[in-house]
């Protein structure tokens, strides 16, 4: 007998959501290669994570859309970038202080970002996180199909960055095409860039 995911409900976050959001991506993202890399001292990571997201949380409900499973397991962050972007846009703004001691990281971090970034207009998922006790039960994959429903319907292509081998097998489920790694800096981790095009509806 196949076993069906039970449905996700989605709606749009708002800045009342914004202590909610910015809690789920630090525990989303609190280990990794790419957490380790870019703040390597475990005990400082949580606080610099929580300052560093709650600016990304921001930025996102200002210029792009959030996407919130109602539960609040699950968010996404999308960008629109349907025209390249001035360069300090794709910079950070200034890094909160829990950030200060890994700047440089921070920095070469978003450096990397916009040097590999596609120029075609798209959407950029900037972050999907889904809390670690509902990982790997068709959470994020739904957070996925919603946008990715309305972006075939305008006929708008997707890209993002996929920071692990099982986020890269995900993405590559859901359409998206991987090109060669790139790796961070100061002997850092791969980031897999990665295209979808809009199906045809």
């Amino acid at each position: 007998m196949t076993r069906t995911r039970p449905a996700v409900a989605i709606r749009t976050g708002t800045t009342a959501d914004t202590d909610v959001i910015t809690a789920l991506l630090a525990e989303a993202f609190l280990t990794g290669p790419v957490a380790d890399w870019l703040v390597p001292d475990p005990r400082r990571r949580r606080d610099a994570y929580l300052a560093f997201f709650r600016q990304e949380v921001e930025r996102a409900l200002r210029g792009g859309y959030v996407h919130l499973a109602t539960d609040q397991s699950a968010v996404a962050l999308w960008q629109l970038r349907m025209r390249p972007p001035a360069e300090s846009a794709e910079r950070p703004e200034r890094l909160p202080g829990a950030c200060a001691p890994f700047a440089d990281r921070f920095a070469a971090l978003a450096a990397a970002f916009a040097d590999h970034h596609p120029t075609v207009p798209h959407h950029y998922l900037a972050y999907l996180a889904v809390a670690p006790p509902r990982q790997n039960r068709g959470v994020g994959a739904a957070l996925l199909r919603h946008q990715h429903a309305a972006l075939d319907r305008a006929g708008i292509p997707a890209y993002l960055e996929a920071s692990n081998g099982d986020n890269r097998r995900l993405y590559l489920r859901h359409g998206y095409r991987s090109a060669a790694p790139f790796h961070l800096p100061f002997d850092g981790p791969p980031l897999w860039p990665m295209w979808r095009d809009p199906r045809a509806v």
